[in-house]
């Protein structure tokens, strides 16, 4: 039996290639990571000092906060799509494609400005153009 001592040299683990490996790999993610903020747009919505004008050319069609419709200053009964065609028949007269303006409230929903214009459509007007004002209930 060998009974001499072993020697006491203890195994060593080199750790610079780990370190260099990690810098690697951690450049790597740094430079292929995209930082993108997903949320919400917030839209503010533009205003004019300037009242809208009725002219005789044309048809003033105003969406209120509340969904109402009025043409050329006058307030329809209701606001069902049939009511607001008939209403703007009735505005256009003999006139087959008046430039139809429209002025929303900026806390109108979107929903009655496009009804708005799905009823200028079924009614064929192709001149449509929107306006801001300060709209008074």
């Amino acid at each position: 039996m060998n009974f001499r001592p072993r020697s006491k040299n203890k195994p060593e683990l080199n750790l610079i290639p780990l370190i260099d490996v990690l810098i690697v790999l951690l450049i790597f993610l740094v430079l292929t990571t995209t930082f993108s903020r997903e949320g919400a747009m917030r839209v503010n919505l533009p205003q004019s000092s300037s009242q809208a004008t009725e002219n005789d050319k044309g048809i003033v069609l105003v969406v209120h906060a509340d969904g109402s419709y009025a043409i050329n200053g006058r307030k329809l009964a209701n606001t069902q799509k049939d009511t607001l065609k008939q209403a703007l028949r009735e505005a256009a007269g003999d006139n087959k494609d008046p430039l139809l303006t429209i002025n929303a409230d900026k806390a109108a929903q979107h929903q009655y400005v496009l009804g708005a214009m799905d009823a200028a459509q079924a009614l064929g007007f192709v001149h449509v153009s929107f306006g801001i004002a300060q709209i008074q209930q």
